[in-house]
């Protein structure tokens, strides 16, 4: 006998099986209660059907009774139980087939006699010579026995035929609903990394099973781009980290082996430039995993206005009066979500802003119905409208106009659309009046 491991449970019954053994239960418990409800109609109406008639005798015989006295009791065929009675019970005259003793009518399971079942019915009648009788007439209860004894067979072995049919029925309807899922399964179980642009077949059904294939195929898509956006990413970030290291270490080599060539200092500031590179590189890298695994336990009320007060306050001190930041245009304005996250996406456009504009950068900030509208402008180049939906991607590099001219990673328009969209907004790119570009933020406003 092979035993269970410790952290082993039982294999659950399938869908199949769990769907067929309910409706059986539910199929069998209903046909026994309806079962045993119609064996106590059909009794009860037999029963009553055998009254009535004993009733019509009982009626029949007492009106003989009262013209013919004792007599018309006794002149009684065997088919009739009858005695009349007097006023303590004596039996003073029975039928031919009725017994000696008094005949018992308050019996609850009906008189036997000779091995049947009879139903007693009394009536009370005027003898002709004077005084009170009691009558007592009997019905044979012996066809409703057989009648009732007949249907409870039969419907005891019908109620497990039925049930069944009633299972093998949907046991073979649940699996041909369930075979289209267990194909999906086994074509998802197919399905690696190397091969996520398969699909599962859709039945076409309109069906939930059909709707099932349309989501995991949607999912599969999620997949796919994720996957292809991960491999580009990675690929960018590689591609992005050798060049500094690549500097480093050249500029290395040539000190090394011509140290009359390359001073100390010279060495000193290269590996300082290439490492503040590389150092933004991966706190911008790491950002953006961090954006990626937010979650909403770190929400929480934020003023906007005073995040991009503060950014244009830290760029006057950082550039002087090489760039004027107009402030004029903002307004108060409360949203909710990540204050440290939000602050960044300020920063970025604010330094991407600063970085190409020829004087002036003009921060706006107001309510438009239900959202927040933060806008930065520039005076600079402006961005061509072919490539504005490329601007967020990462690592994208447009002309000279927007190239990296101070170290920059190539990541922070990214990390302001990743930022923005898991705060449940969007930002887009457009003409800003003084013929630069535009960045438009939308961030939903807390609702007090």
């Amino acid at each position: 006998m092979v035993e269970r491991g410790p952290g082993r449970s039982r294999r659950p019954a399938s869908i199949r099986a769990r769907a067929t053994g309910g409706a059986a239960l539910v199929v069998l418990l209903a046909l026994v209660i309806g079962a045993v409800a119609f064996v106590a109609v059909l009794r009860g109406s037999l029963t009553d059907g055998v009254r009535s008639a004993a009733e019509q005798t009982l009626d029949g015989l007492a009106a003989r009774v009262e013209t013919d006295g004792a007599a018309a009791v006794r002149a009684e065929d065997d088919d009739v139980l009858a005695q009349l009675q007097d006023a303590d019970g004596r039996v003073l005259a029975r039928s031919e087939d009725g017994p000696d003793q008094p005949l018992d009518a308050d019996a609850d399971d009906g008189y036997r006699h000779d091995g049947e079942r009879w139903l007693l019915v009394t009536d009370d009648v005027d003898l002709p010579a004077g005084g009170d009788a009691v009558l007592v007439v009997g019905a044979p209860l012996e066809d409703t026995d057989a009648a009732v004894r007949t249907t409870t067979v039969l419907l005891v072995v019908a109620v497990p035929v039925v049930v069944a049919l009633m299972s093998l029925v949907t046991w073979s309807v649940v699996g041909r609903a369930l075979r289209p899922v267990d194909r999906m399964r086994r074509e998802v179980d197919d399905i690696e990394g190397a091969n996520l642009d398969a699909r599962v077949a859709e039945p076409g059904s309109g069906d939930e099973v059909d709707r099932l294939a349309a989501t995991m195929n949607r999912m599969l898509g999620r997949l796919e781009a994720s996957q292809q956006a991960q491999r580009q990413f990675v690929s960018d970030a590689s591609h992005e980290l050798r060049s500094p290291l690549a500097t480093i270490r050249q500029h290395a080599e040539v000190a090394r082996a011509h140290p009359e060539a390359t001073g100390t200092a010279e060495l000193a500031d290269v590996v300082l430039d290439e490492g503040a590179r590389l150092q933004d590189l991966v706190e911008s890298l790491l950002l953006l995993t961090r954006v990626d695994e937010r979650g909403r336990d770190r929400d929480r009320a934020v003023d906007l206005d005073d995040l991009v007060f503060a950014e244009a306050s830290r760029a006057r001190s950082a550039h002087g009066p090489t760039v004027r930041i107009d402030v004029s245009g903002v307004a108060p304005a409360r949203v909710r979500g990540d204050d440290r996250l939000l602050a960044r996406v300020v920063r970025n456009l604010v330094d991407n802003a600063v970085r190409h504009a020829e004087q002036l950068v003009v921060l706006g900030l107001g309510a438009t119905g239900d959202s927040a509208v933060l806008t930065v402008d520039d005076d600079g180049h402006g961005i061509p409208e072919s490539d504005r939906s490329r601007v967020f991607e990462r690592f994208v590099r447009l002309d000279e106009g927007r190239a990296r001219d101070a170290g920059g990673s190539g990541l922070g328009l990214a990390i302001v659309d990743a930022v923005v969209r898991a705060h449940g907004g969007d930002v887009a790119v457009s003409a800003a009046p003084g013929g630069g570009a535009r960045f438009t933020v939308r961030l939903p406003l807390q609702q007090d």
